[in-house]
This record gives C-alpha cells, sequence and structure tokens, in this order.
C-alpha cells in the first residue's frame, strides 16, 4: 500500500475508532478464549476477542475495513466476559463499542438497511409515542388469537428471517408503564432514600409490571420513588449498534432529566441499560459541557440489586417456595462487576432455594438485539444455556436483565422442563406480598 493511501486512510478513520493505547494493552496471551461464547462454538481465532483486537490493530494501522472485519466484529455479543477473564485489564467493551461506530462512520449500508436502523434507533426507541403504537400493535396481534394462529399454521417456516424472530419478540403488557413517568411514589413507612428510577423505553411496553414490582419493592424499602417526566432511552442500544452520535444525544437527556433532583441514587433493574448509563462519562468525555455533569451522574447510578444489596433490606417477607437458578446478565456482572448482589437478594427470600447453574455467566444468547440480527448463533448458545438450566433441576429462572428474561423464555419453549422466568426483583415483590 503506497504512503499516500495509508495517510488517507488515517484521516478517514473515525474519532470514535479504538484507541491505539487501549488496543496494545492485550498481549494476545489467549485467557479469553475460554470466555468468549462465539470462540466456543466456532473455534475460529478471528472470532475470538484476541482475533478481533488483532483486527481492529491492522485497521488503526491503515487496513481497508473489508466485509469480513465487519462480520467479524459484529458476530461479537459483546457481553464482556473476555474483560473478566483478561489479567492485563484490556477494556474490550470499550474496543468493540468504538470498532463499531469506526465501521459505522466510514461504511455504507445498503439503503434498506439504513432505513430500518434510522427509523428503530432514531425514531422508534427514544419516542413514546411510537412506542405505544407499536405496543398496542403487538397487543392486538398477541391478544387477538392471531399469535397462536400463526404459529399453530406453519406459517412462520415460510416467512424465513421474520419467522425465525418471531418467537422472540417481546410481550405488550398493557397497561403500559408510561402512565407512571412523571410520577412520585412515596415510602412506605419513614422515608430514608430518594431514589430516581430509570424506566427504559421498551420495557415501559414489554416490562411494565416488572417496572411496577420495581417500585412497589423499593417503596417497601423506605424508598420515595421519582420516575422524571423527561427521561428518555438509555442509548444502550445505540452504543452497541456503533451510533455513538445518537447514543450521546440520549445521555445528555437523561443527565438533564435526573441530576437537578438532588436524588440519593439514579437506578435502573436493566443489566444492559445500567452498564451503559455508568459509562456516560466516557461517552461523554470530550464534551465539556457534559463531562462533568456525567461523572456526577455515573457517580448515583447503581443497579437495583445493587441498591438493595447495600442497605439494610427489609425483612418483612413471606414464603416463596421454589427452587431458583440464577443466570448472571453479561453486562450486569462483566461490566458493571456486580455477582453477588442479585445472589444475596434471593438468599434472603424465606422457603427459597438457590442452585447455581454451570457457565451463570456465559451468555444466553441474547445481547440487546443480537437475537435478531444473528439468530442461528444466538440460538445455540441459547441451547446450551437451557442445558445447564435444565441440569439443575429448578422449576424456576432468575435474572437482572429484560433481555435475559426473553431469551430465556424462548429458550423454555424450545429446550425447557416448564420452568417460569423472573427478574430478582419480581421474586423479591412476590415475597413482600406474600407477607400479608
Amino acid at each position: 500500500m503506497a504512503a499516500s493511501e495509508t495517510t488517507a486512510i488515517h484521516a478517514a478513520t473515525s474519532a470514535d475508532a479504538p484507541n491505539e493505547a487501549d488496543l496494545l494493552r492485550c498481549v494476545h496471551c489467549g485467557l479469553c478464549l475460554n470466555a468468549c461464547p462465539t470462540y466456543r462454538d466456532l473455534r475460529v481465532e478471528m472470532d475470538s476477542p484476541r482475533g478481533r483486537i488483532y483486527q481492529m490493530l491492522q485497521v488503526h494501522n491503515g487496513a481497508p475495513i473489508t466485509d469480513a472485519y465487519r462480520e467479524h466484529i459484529d458476530l461479537c455479543l459483546a457481553c464482556r466476559g473476555c474483560e473478566t477473564a483478561c489479567p492485563s485489564g484490556v477494556e474490550y467493551g470499550r474496543l468493540v463499542e468504538a470498532a463499531r461506530a469506526d465501521i459505522e462512520a466510514r461504511t455504507q449500508r445498503p439503503r434498506g438497511e439504513r432505513l430500518l436502523r434510522w427509523f428503530v434507533f432514531e425514531r422508534l426507541l427514544p419516542s413514546r409515542g411510537m412506542l405505544k403504537l407499536a405496543g398496542w400493535k403487538m397487543f392486538f396481534y398477541q391478544a387477538s388469537g392471531l399469535q397462536k394462529l400463526v404459529r399453530a399454521s406453519g406459517l412462520l417456516k415460510l416467512m424465513g428471517k421474520l419467522g425465525e424472530i418471531e418467537p422472540l419478540a417481546p410481550p405488550a403488557e398493557p397497561p403500559f408503564f408510561f402512565r407512571d413517568i412523571g410520577r412520585i411514589f412515596p415510602a412506605r413507612g419513614e422515608r430514608r432514600y430518594r431514589v430516581a428510577f430509570v424506566s427504559g423505553c421498551i420495557a415501559n411496553v414489554s416490562f411494565a409490571r416488572l417496572n411496577e414490582a420495581t417500585v412497589r419493592v423499593l417503596q417497601a424499602n423506605a424508598c420515595e420513588v421519582t420516575i422524571p417526566g423527561s427521561q428518555t432511552c438509555c442509548g444502550a442500544l445505540h452504543v452497541h449498534a456503533g451510533l455513538r452520535e445518537a447514543a450521546r444525544r440520549l445521555a445528555r437527556r437523561n443527565i438533564d432529566a435526573f441530576l437537578s433532583g438532588g436524588y440519593d441514587a439514579i437506578l435502573t433493574n436493566a443489566g444492559g441499560c445500567g452498564s451503559t448509563l455508568k459509562e456516560y462519562d466516557e461517552l461523554l468525555e470530550h464534551d465539556p459541557a457534559y463531562v462533568e455533569k456525567a461523572r456526577r451522574f455515573v457517580s448515583l447510578t447503581k443497579d437495583v440489586n445493587e441498591f438493595l444489596a447495600s442497605i439494610e433490606l427489609n425483612p418483612r417477607m413471606g414464603e416463596v417456595r421454589a427452587t431458583v437458578t440464577y443466570q448472571d446478565s453479561c453486562h450486569l456482572a462483566h461490566g458493571q462487576k456486580i455477582r453477588s448482589a442479585p445472589r444475596q437478594l434471593l438468599a434472603q427470600v424465606p422457603g427459597l432455594t438457590v442452585k447455581e447453574m454451570r457457565l451463570s455467566d456465559l451468555c444466553c444468547g441474547s445481547a440487546g438485539i443480537y437475537n435478531v440480527v444473528h439468530t442461528d448463533m444466538s440460538m445455540r448458545l441459547l441451547a446450551n444455556k437451557m442445558e445447564n438450566v435444565n441440569a439443575t433441576g429448578a422449576e424456576r429462572i432468575a435474572t437482572a436483565n429484560p433481555g435475559c428474561m426473553l431469551q430465556l423464555r424462548a429458550g423454555v419453549e424450545q429446550h425447557g422442563h416448564g420452568q417460569s422466568v423472573s427478574h430478582v426483583i419480581e421474586i423479591l415483590d412476590e415475597a413482600y406480598r406474600n407477607a400479608r
């Protein structure tokens, strides 16, 4: 390659491309390999963390962005299991997100794909109105019997990709949680904490009951809970898709919505969302107007399991007689480094028996919209996960991320023994209700 061509390529590198110093922290020791779901399945070096970092470094040094490079980077779940395994402290999640942003800035997708991404990321996820409309349409499809008819007819097998992802469609749960945005819920008994709750975007439609349970559990633990009215989508899916500028716009809106309230904590019940919320300072590190605000926001942000495990939990719970196994949310365990808090909470529920599954922190294949984009790989990972779930004999599966819940419910339908899937907070809520 001529020197002029190399210079031109370097000049075209996006501002969000992987940093050379971060890339060089990888010593290619290979300890990440067994922690990587795609490498475990494919045994292809270029689909391992160190293999992807090697490719990122080549692109950083002037190699072109090829279709093969895009495929290897896109096939990564960004589960960050490699970060936990890495002895050198490589921030792989930051690297793969930067690589995707670089690809997005320097290449052009087909027109139809661009339009779809624009609609989903720029219009649907940040818009309460469009989410409500989509939610009601989904509810009609599911509640009218049309979904059962379509599934029983065999049409899904003829619908190609759409038929593959239909079983992964999130349920619609009216009344949607949008009606509670802007409200303040008082603590039960003496108030000890003032907290704000990040209700999410799709979660307001598909996990409305989980959001309500979260509020109730916080109220039961002496929290006054505010749902700020001007909040929006956290931007996690945008970051994972390489759309960092769109994510920055959402981050600024959320910082403005939450930071002025003087809360003791800003809480989320979604491990994937929380990981991005806690990295707003990195996302806005070059924004002089928001970098300090972002640091304050991050200092207040906690996963709801993390928060509840850090306070004196209200012990007035009734029994929940069940055996449960816990599946780690990747972004909670590997991104936020929170493993013991959910288990600590489950251990305090009377009557509940917790049985650990093998490889509980290996990705279930959900990974945001990964199960939609890479359905085949996602379903193979899910089948492996369900083998480990079934081996425990547990009748309930607990996790701490809505995306994992959807994936595991699909896993129960395809490979399970009739297990129910719950968020840790839903089990706590059940225990508090049983005490009455």
